[in-house]
């Protein structure tokens, strides 16, 4: 009688200086729910930009990578003491082969948060993954689809309104132009996130990502008379493109700039052999939420889990606490200058 003895899986913590960063990127590229965000890089980029420690738990059966999950861990004095999966990142839970591997991953997850002492350990994912975790699926969606191989059928697949606010841009004489400098756009995306009583990231995160992912991450400004009026970072994630930071200064609305800044988007994505648009995540109900659904994306509610550790409920770090209106009402107010130097230390806790 022939017994098949199944190898026993080891997680550790991926040393970010060894040669086995590269596997673990490759086994990310190789998993049909890999991304961007889950790989070494991100974790290197924001914790040199934030100061956040990166963690990468990887599991091998037998010296193979088998699963792994990233994690970053974002302490603040403002809000949670977390271990996110991934941190700043909009979904990156684990990639495993199979529930077995799933199981060791998680249980090495939370042995990490308890080890530092963690309020909770956070996966951000597309489906529920732990039923005994405690979970919220109310608050965010994301927006994707596939892209057509010409400009054509591309604009014809936005919805008529929409698709005529695209071509007001172009009407308008707007043009776009790559740059390599992240000083345009960061200027941009301040004054927007400001309108919206939002925080703004600190430039170095602009700087970390921009060096660390070269022609993957691609800085789009679009411009009127020579104007800069708006901007977007996009990264390029195998044959997606992901637009991820991006806003548009108080003349973008009328110039209809935005519109046709992500038409722009996706046409440069298409000549670049890109089969899908992702939109990235917006919260529920917003007005970014709203833009997308108009652009005829259809969201996907995002479900983020939460195993508690030394926290006794899940987090309500969004703007829609309510007790968050106040400070979001005065943010909007002050001066620009003012959100850029105050922003960066409060957002680095916003991951």
């Amino acid at each position: 009688m022939n017994v098949t003895v199944k190898a026993t899986i080891s997680v550790r913590i991926l040393d970010p200086q060894e040669e086995a960063t590269d596997a673990w990127d490759g086994f990310v590229a190789s998993h049909e729910a890999g991304a961007i965000f889950h790989t070494a890089d991100w974790g290197r980029a924001v914790g040199r930009a934030l100061g956040h420690r990166p963690y990468v738990l990887l599991a091998e059966r037998a010296g193979e990578i088998v699963g792994g999950v990233p994690l970053t861990h974002v302490r603040s004095r403002l809000f949670d003491n977390a271990l996110v999966s991934n941190g700043f990142a909009v979904e990156a839970g684990p990639l495993a082969r199979d529930s077995e591997v799933g199981k060791e991953l998680d249980q090495a997850a939370v042995a990490l948060g308890e080890r530092l002492n963690v309020d909770f350990v956070e996966y951000r994912l597309r489906t529920r993954r732990n039923t005994d975790w405690a979970a919220r699926a109310d608050l965010y969606a994301t927006f994707s689809k596939e892209l057509a191989g010409d400009d054509e059928t591309n604009m014809k697949a936005i919805p008529r309104k929409q698709r005529a606010m695209v071509r007001k841009g172009i009407a308008n004489g707007l043009e776009s132009h790559v740059t390599q400098d992240v000083a345009p756009l960061y200027e941009i995306y301040a004054e927007s996130v400001r309108n919206l009583g939002t925080p703004v990231f600190t430039r170095r995160l602009f700087e970390e990502l921009k060096r660390t992912f070269g022609d993957r991450c691609e800085l789009l400004i679009i411009t009127h008379d020579g104007t800069p009026v708006a901007g977007v970072m996009s990264f390029y994630d195998g044959e997606t493109v992901r637009p991820y930071y991006g806003g548009g200064t108080a003349a973008a609305r009328d110039l209809a700039a935005n519109d046709f800044m992500y038409w722009e988007v996706m046409r440069r994505a298409r000549e670049r052999g890109c089969a899908e648009f992702d939109f990235g995540r917006s919260k529920v109900g917003t007005g970014p939420y709203n833009f997308k659904k108009n652009w005829g994306f259809t969201p996907v509610p995002l479900v983020y889990e939460y195993r508690l550790i030394n926290a006794d409920q899940v987090p309500e770090t969004n703007p829609s606490n309510p007790k968050f209106r106040r400070a979001i009402a005065i943010w909007k107010r002050l001066p620009l200058p003012v959100t850029k130097v105050l922003g960066p230390v409060i957002s680095r806790g916003l991951a």
